[in-house]
């Protein structure tokens, strides 16, 4: 646990490894919202790293032009975003990977991440071929280590994403996010989006809060720690994202009337799929086709995302569908320091 909120300049140079809810507000406040459409408008600093180029202006790094720079490895490693339990997720994502296998001709190996910092060090390093960044991470994943993102998990009708909500135990006392003033409350890591960036920026613009001035922070690593950090009263209150409260209910893993919920977000996107930049590009249009082509009914995906409403893949673009995430990094003048 710590008491102060962490710089908000992230480098990855040397990276080792509902029961009743008395008032949700469920948009941000008009200054926020004001804040954010000046960022977004004007355009969130590209900030992608000197050691790729980014020719056509999408905001990605591009294939490297000298062939020789092009990887195809005779195995991928597939990665999901850091988890409580990542033994869950190799099963649930099993058939999914046989399914890119047969669509590659390559063997796909899970690789069970215990950290954003190891997922991104390991694409930087050129051992993970394929990821799932959570959505604060992307921007980082993408400026930092070459992340290529072009997927995103949506309901069968095309709608995606979710929500950041601050959540309590029923008995807490914290009534709204005004509350928290003089309290605890719990983020997940730097990096996250709705674990730390939104939350963070919101209550300080809206309610005049400052993490580790105003309230305690504590930091445990991922949305089910704080969750069940939660339920069983080891902090007052966490930012979490909804999804994975979702999904954790729907394993009975906690009850609707073990939190209350006290703020709920706009929507954001939701976790990014994706590639290394400079994967072969014949690779690389097989493993998007294994994304998009991939049967999801009766499978473990469809089981573990149901509770989230996902039931297949979309297509996503860099640029427009993390507008909204550069901005927040935008106003929380956050700089990705890539050395």
């Amino acid at each position: 646990m710590q008491d102060r909120a962490p710089r908000r300049s992230i480098r990855v140079s040397r990276i080792a490894g509902e029961p009743v809810q008395k008032e949700i507000r469920t948009s941000w406040a008009p200054a926020m919202a004001a804040l954010l459409l000046a960022v977004v408008s004007s355009g969130a600093q590209a900030q992608l790293s000197p050691r790729y180029q980014d020719l056509n202006q999408d905001l990605v790094a591009d294939l490297p032009a000298d062939e020789t720079d092009w990887r195809d490895p005779r195995i991928l490693i597939f990665a999901y975003t850091p988890v409580e339990d990542p033994a869950l997720y190799t099963q649930v994502w099993d058939e999914f990977i046989t399914h890119m296998e047969g669509i590659t001709g390559k063997e796909v190996r899970f690789f069970p991440v215990q950290s954003n910092a190891a997922q991104l060090e390991a694409m930087r390093a050129g051992r993970l071929h394929v990821a799932g960044f959570n959505t604060g991470a992307t921007p980082v994943a993408v400026n930092c280590v070459g992340f290529e993102p072009f997927a995103m998990m949506a309901a069968e009708d095309g709608s995606y994403g979710y929500e950041m909500e601050i959540i309590t135990y029923p008995d807490s006392g914290i009534e709204s996010p005004a509350d928290l003033a003089g309290r605890q409350l719990a983020f997940t890591s730097p990096t996250s989006n709705s674990g730390f960036k939104a939350p963070s920026t919101l209550l300080q613009s809206e309610f005049g809060l400052t993490a580790g001035e105003d309230y305690r922070t504590a930091y445990s690593g991922s949305h089910d720690n704080s969750i069940l950090g939660v339920v069983n009263s080891d902090y007052e209150a966490a930012a979490v994202a909804n999804e994975v409260l979702r999904r954790m209910q729907g394993r009975d893993v906690v009850r609707a009337e073990q939190y209350r919920s006290i703020y709920k977000s706009l929507t954001f996107p939701t976790t990014a799929y994706g590639i290394a930049h400079n994967l072969h590009p014949v690779l690389a249009e097989n493993i998007r086709e294994a994304f998009f082509t991939f049967d999801w009914e009766g499978s473990a995906l469809q089981r573990e995302f149901a509770d989230a409403g996902m039931a297949r893949f979309i297509p996503i673009n860099y640029q427009q569908h993390w507008q909204v995430i550069r901005a927040i990094d935008e106003a929380n003048d956050t700089v990705y320091n890539c050395d």
